[in-house]
């Protein structure tokens, strides 16, 4: 059976766990193999990379399959080929896809017509690989605590944060979420992660007040203001200004909260300078993380193909 990664609720809350328990098993050492021996994954990237790239390129590599990047100016359907085609095409030569792409709609055609597993490396709508990876990260500082914690989103309600409620959802996670009135993340992922919850017991609660979001919080999670290809806006910026994570908002959180950032981080923005290198090695951990979960990931979806 062909599985996909393009929502984080591709995976059932039960599959979820497995997958972070594997992600904590490979990053100790105790599971080398070659679960990819004699696989061939290709990378279609649209958007610009660095983390989502480097981790998915050393994380096939280390399994022992092959990467091709497939820049898409590089590709036919840069001059016009229909992307049903493309997807098509490439399913006869590659085991696995991973694509960075704009629009999420274009990476849903594309996984309606791929014979071979699509994963999620980033559109407008969702970050499903960031986000697991980031919840590993949690599950390794709280391992079973982490239902317990209290984890506080503020900023832009992006990709980023549309898949963060999905989490909540699916892991039964605590979630305060604070953005501006009329940037307010995707109302039906909203729904999806509140439906999840439903099973999983997790929680989510939004508001425009950023100070009620991270009171008492163990984690403030953040990201750009101004996401890839979208428009700079002052008047979105100004809006986002109570927002930033900084040494006032954090007062409010708990003495020893941790703070996470998805990376690019544009400092002086979402973030300011000192608060982001007092949790430097946090954050890097995080980004660290994103190759140990890939692998995971990719064990389980390539596994599942029978």
């Amino acid at each position: 059976m062909i599985r996909n990664f393009v929502d984080l609720w591709d995976i059932t809350p039960d599959e979820g766990w497995s997958i972070l328990l594997n992600a904590e098993s490979i990053k100790r050492g105790q599971d080398r193999e070659k679960h990819l021996f004699g696989k061939n994954v290709g990378l279609f990237f649209t958007k610009p990379s660095t983390r989502t790239r480097v981790s998915f390129e050393v994380a096939v590599n280390q399994l022992g399959g092959n990467t091709i990047y497939l820049a898409e100016q590089s590709l036919q359907i840069s001059r016009g080929e229909d992307l049903k085609d493309t997807a098509r095409t490439l399913s006869r030569y590659l085991d696995c896809i991973v694509i960075r792409t704009d629009s999420h709609k274009r990476l849903e055609e594309y996984a309606k017509y791929s014979t071979i597993p699509v994963i999620n490396a980033l559109t407008d709508m969702s970050h499903p690989c960031q986000v697991l990876s980031d919840v590993f990260t949690l599950y390794e500082t709280f391992k079973e605590d982490i239902r317990n914690i209290k984890i506080a989103y503020v900023g832009d309600g992006n990709n980023v944060c549309n898949t963060w409620l999905v989490a909540a959802g699916l892991f039964g996670l605590n979630l305060f979420v604070a953005t501006p009135e009329g940037y307010e993340p995707s109302s039906y992922y909203y729904q999806a992660g509140e439906d999840l919850c439903k099973i999983t017991g997790g929680s989510i609660y939004l508001t425009v007040n950023p100070v009620e979001a991270v009171k008492d919080a163990h984690v403030i999670y953040t990201d750009v203001w101004v996401s890839m290809n979208q428009e700079r806006s002052e008047e979105k910026i100004n809006m986002l200004l109570p927002y930033q994570v900084n040494e006032e908002l954090l007062s409010h959180a708990r003495k020893d909260v941790k703070v996470m950032h998805c990376l690019p981080a544009k400092k002086g923005e979402e973030i300011t300078e000192e608060i982001f290198e007092k949790y430097a090695d946090f954050i890097f951990t995080q980004a660290e993380n994103r190759l140990h979960t890939q692998k995971a990931l990719l064990k389980f979806l390539i596994s599942s193909v029978i």
